[in-house]
Protein backbone atom coordinates (compact mmCIF):
# COMPACT_ATOMS: atom_id res chain seq x y z
CA UNK A 1 0.00 0.00 0.00
CA UNK A 2 1.66 3.68 -0.71
CA UNK A 3 1.66 5.43 2.81
CA UNK A 4 2.54 9.26 3.13
CA UNK A 5 4.73 9.42 6.50
CA UNK A 6 4.34 12.16 8.50
CA UNK A 7 7.85 12.89 9.64
CA UNK A 8 9.28 15.62 11.65
CA UNK A 9 13.17 14.24 11.60
CA UNK A 10 12.84 12.24 15.32
CA UNK A 11 13.39 9.23 16.11
CA UNK A 12 9.74 8.52 16.47
CA UNK A 13 8.60 9.50 13.08
CA UNK A 14 11.72 7.75 11.41
CA UNK A 15 11.46 4.73 13.53
CA UNK A 16 7.38 4.31 12.88
CA UNK A 17 8.62 4.65 8.87
CA UNK A 18 11.86 2.41 9.13
CA UNK A 19 8.77 -0.21 10.53
CA UNK A 20 6.35 0.92 8.07
CA UNK A 21 8.45 0.39 5.19
CA UNK A 22 8.46 -3.94 5.81
CA UNK A 23 4.98 -4.11 4.49
CA UNK A 24 4.34 -0.76 2.55
CA UNK A 25 5.78 1.65 0.14
CA UNK A 26 6.22 4.91 1.52
CA UNK A 27 5.88 7.35 -1.27
CA UNK A 28 6.48 10.55 0.06
CA UNK A 29 7.73 12.36 3.46
CA UNK A 30 5.52 14.98 4.85
CA UNK A 31 6.99 17.74 7.08
CA UNK A 32 4.53 20.58 9.18
CA UNK A 33 6.85 23.56 9.83
CA UNK A 34 5.14 25.46 12.70
CA UNK A 35 6.01 29.02 13.37
CA UNK A 36 4.98 28.07 16.79
CA UNK A 37 7.67 26.60 19.20
CA UNK A 38 4.81 25.14 21.42
CA UNK A 39 3.22 23.22 19.05
CA UNK A 40 0.27 20.82 20.72
CA UNK A 41 0.56 18.94 17.65
CA UNK A 42 3.79 18.80 15.45
CA UNK A 43 7.90 18.60 16.84
CA UNK A 44 9.75 22.17 15.91
CA UNK A 45 13.26 21.92 16.93
CA UNK A 46 15.67 21.85 13.45
CA UNK A 47 12.42 20.65 11.39
CA UNK A 48 13.96 22.73 8.59
CA UNK A 49 16.45 19.62 8.30
CA UNK A 50 14.13 16.98 7.09
CA UNK A 51 15.23 18.83 4.04
CA UNK A 52 18.78 16.65 4.04
CA UNK A 53 17.32 13.47 5.89
CA UNK A 54 14.95 13.35 2.69
CA UNK A 55 17.95 13.96 0.23
CA UNK A 56 19.36 11.23 2.52
CA UNK A 57 16.68 8.81 2.33
CA UNK A 58 15.67 9.43 -1.22
CA UNK A 59 12.10 10.07 -0.87
CA UNK A 60 10.01 13.40 -2.00
CA UNK A 61 9.61 15.41 0.88
CA UNK A 62 6.15 17.39 1.08
CA UNK A 63 6.69 20.75 3.50
CA UNK A 64 3.89 22.62 4.50
CA UNK A 65 3.64 25.45 6.71
CA UNK A 66 1.78 26.48 9.64
CA UNK A 67 1.16 29.42 12.29
CA UNK A 68 0.69 26.36 15.10
CA UNK A 69 -2.14 28.13 15.99
CA UNK A 70 -4.10 25.12 18.56
CA UNK A 71 -6.48 23.48 16.22
CA UNK A 72 -5.67 25.35 13.10
CA UNK A 73 -2.98 23.92 12.08
CA UNK A 74 -5.08 21.03 11.61
CA UNK A 75 -6.12 22.34 8.54
CA UNK A 76 -2.98 22.93 7.49
CA UNK A 77 -2.38 19.51 7.81
CA UNK A 78 -6.04 18.29 6.27
CA UNK A 79 -4.56 20.04 3.32
CA UNK A 80 -0.59 18.62 2.99
CA UNK A 81 -2.80 15.03 3.12
CA UNK A 82 -5.06 16.35 0.51
CA UNK A 83 -2.25 17.18 -1.84
CA UNK A 84 0.07 14.41 -1.38
CA UNK A 85 -3.31 12.06 -1.98
CA UNK A 86 -3.63 13.81 -5.47
CA UNK A 87 0.11 13.84 -6.26
CA UNK A 88 1.24 10.22 -5.41
CA UNK A 89 -2.06 8.59 -5.00
CA UNK A 90 -1.46 7.48 -1.29
CA UNK A 91 -3.72 5.03 0.40
CA UNK A 92 -3.08 5.83 4.03
CA UNK A 93 -0.49 7.97 6.39
CA UNK A 94 1.97 6.48 9.11
CA UNK A 95 2.87 8.07 11.86
CA UNK A 96 5.12 7.96 15.09
CA UNK A 97 2.50 8.25 17.66
CA UNK A 98 3.19 6.24 21.10
CA UNK A 99 0.46 7.63 23.39
CA UNK A 100 -0.73 11.02 22.95
CA UNK A 101 -4.10 10.53 22.19
CA UNK A 102 -4.11 14.29 21.56
CA UNK A 103 -2.31 13.93 18.27
CA UNK A 104 -3.90 10.41 17.32
CA UNK A 105 -7.02 11.41 17.26
CA UNK A 106 -6.77 14.72 15.57
CA UNK A 107 -4.94 12.82 12.47
CA UNK A 108 -7.78 9.77 12.44
CA UNK A 109 -10.95 12.43 12.46
CA UNK A 110 -8.61 14.21 9.39
CA UNK A 111 -8.10 10.69 7.30
CA UNK A 112 -11.11 9.50 8.59
CA UNK A 113 -12.58 12.68 6.20
CA UNK A 114 -10.36 12.19 3.66
CA UNK A 115 -10.84 8.29 3.14
CA UNK A 116 -7.17 7.18 3.64
CA UNK A 117 -5.91 4.64 6.32
CA UNK A 118 -3.50 5.72 9.19
CA UNK A 119 -1.42 2.97 10.37
CA UNK A 120 0.43 3.99 13.98
CA UNK A 121 2.80 0.74 14.33
CA UNK A 122 4.54 2.66 17.66
CA UNK A 123 1.18 2.87 19.29
CA UNK A 124 1.57 1.67 22.99
CA UNK A 125 4.60 0.33 22.92
CA UNK A 126 7.04 0.18 25.38
CA UNK A 127 8.90 3.42 25.40
CA UNK A 128 12.50 1.69 27.11
CA UNK A 129 11.90 -1.05 24.51
CA UNK A 130 11.60 0.81 21.47
CA UNK A 131 14.81 2.86 22.31
CA UNK A 132 16.83 -0.31 22.83
CA UNK A 133 15.36 -1.68 19.55
CA UNK A 134 16.79 2.17 17.79
CA UNK A 135 20.46 0.84 18.93
CA UNK A 136 20.04 -2.57 18.15
CA UNK A 137 18.73 -1.35 14.75
CA UNK A 138 21.78 0.98 13.71
CA UNK A 139 19.63 4.82 14.19
CA UNK A 140 21.92 7.60 15.14
CA UNK A 141 20.02 9.81 17.34
CA UNK A 142 20.99 13.00 19.15
CA UNK A 143 18.72 15.28 21.75
CA UNK A 144 17.79 18.10 20.02
CA UNK A 145 15.24 19.60 22.15
CA UNK A 146 14.75 19.15 26.36
CA UNK A 147 11.43 20.98 27.70
CA UNK A 148 10.96 19.83 31.12
CA UNK A 149 12.92 19.28 34.73
CA UNK A 150 15.17 17.59 35.24
CA UNK A 151 16.85 17.61 31.57
CA UNK A 152 19.74 20.33 31.62
CA UNK A 153 21.99 21.80 29.50
CA UNK A 154 24.36 18.66 29.18
CA UNK A 155 21.47 16.69 27.39
CA UNK A 156 21.55 18.96 24.42
CA UNK A 157 23.39 17.51 21.23
CA UNK A 158 23.78 13.85 23.48
CA UNK A 159 23.71 11.34 21.52
CA UNK A 160 21.81 7.96 22.72
CA UNK A 161 23.36 5.11 23.80
CA UNK A 162 23.00 2.60 26.18
CA UNK A 163 24.10 4.76 29.23
CA UNK A 164 21.43 7.20 28.56
CA UNK A 165 18.91 4.98 28.64
CA UNK A 166 19.68 3.71 31.91
CA UNK A 167 20.05 6.85 32.66
CA UNK A 168 16.53 7.88 31.44
CA UNK A 169 14.86 4.83 33.21
CA UNK A 170 16.68 5.96 36.10
CA UNK A 171 14.68 9.62 35.79
CA UNK A 172 11.34 7.66 34.83
CA UNK A 173 10.90 5.94 38.22
CA UNK A 174 12.52 8.78 40.08
CA UNK A 175 10.31 11.62 38.02
CA UNK A 176 7.52 9.86 35.91
CA UNK A 177 9.31 11.30 33.07
CA UNK A 178 8.39 9.79 29.52
CA UNK A 179 11.74 8.00 28.89
CA UNK A 180 11.01 8.64 24.63
CA UNK A 181 10.15 12.47 25.58
CA UNK A 182 6.39 11.51 24.65
CA UNK A 183 5.37 13.86 26.95
CA UNK A 184 6.85 16.84 25.40
CA UNK A 185 10.10 16.29 27.80
CA UNK A 186 12.61 15.70 25.20
CA UNK A 187 12.70 16.01 20.92
CA UNK A 188 15.51 14.27 19.04
CA UNK A 189 17.23 14.65 15.45
CA UNK A 190 18.00 11.33 13.27
CA UNK A 191 21.39 11.39 11.94
CA UNK A 192 21.46 7.89 10.59
CA UNK A 193 18.66 4.94 9.66
CA UNK A 194 18.79 2.02 8.17
CA UNK A 195 17.31 3.49 4.84
CA UNK A 196 19.31 6.46 5.07
CA UNK A 197 21.85 6.34 2.11
CA UNK A 198 24.72 8.72 3.70
CA UNK A 199 24.61 9.54 7.26
CA UNK A 200 24.21 13.42 8.46
CA UNK A 201 27.36 14.65 9.49
CA UNK A 202 26.86 17.99 12.15
CA UNK A 203 29.42 20.56 11.41
CA UNK A 204 27.92 23.73 13.33
CA UNK A 205 25.16 23.98 16.05
CA UNK A 206 24.76 26.68 18.74
CA UNK A 207 22.40 25.87 22.33
CA UNK A 208 19.93 27.44 23.74
CA UNK A 209 19.04 26.72 27.30
CA UNK A 210 16.92 28.29 30.49
CA UNK A 211 15.08 27.14 32.95
CA UNK A 212 14.77 23.51 31.98
CA UNK A 213 13.90 24.65 28.28
CA UNK A 214 16.40 24.34 25.55
CA UNK A 215 17.27 23.49 21.94
CA UNK A 216 20.16 22.36 20.14
CA UNK A 217 20.30 24.27 17.21
CA UNK A 218 22.11 22.46 13.55
CA UNK A 219 23.37 25.50 11.84
CA UNK A 220 25.11 23.49 9.08
CA UNK A 221 24.89 19.77 8.02
CA UNK A 222 26.35 17.75 5.52
CA UNK A 223 26.09 14.21 3.95
CA UNK A 224 28.55 11.93 4.15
Amino acid sequence: MKLAALFSGGKDSAYAMYKAMNHHEISCLIAIVSQNPESYMFHTPNIGLTEIQAESIGIPLLTVKTKGEKEKELTDLKNALKHAKKLFSIKGVVTGAIESVYQATRIQKICDELGLWVFNPLWQKDQVELLNELLENKFEVIIAGVFAYPFDKSWLGRRLDKDMIKELISLKEKYKINPTGEGGELESFVTYAPFFKKKIEIKKASVSYSNYSGVYKIEEAVLK
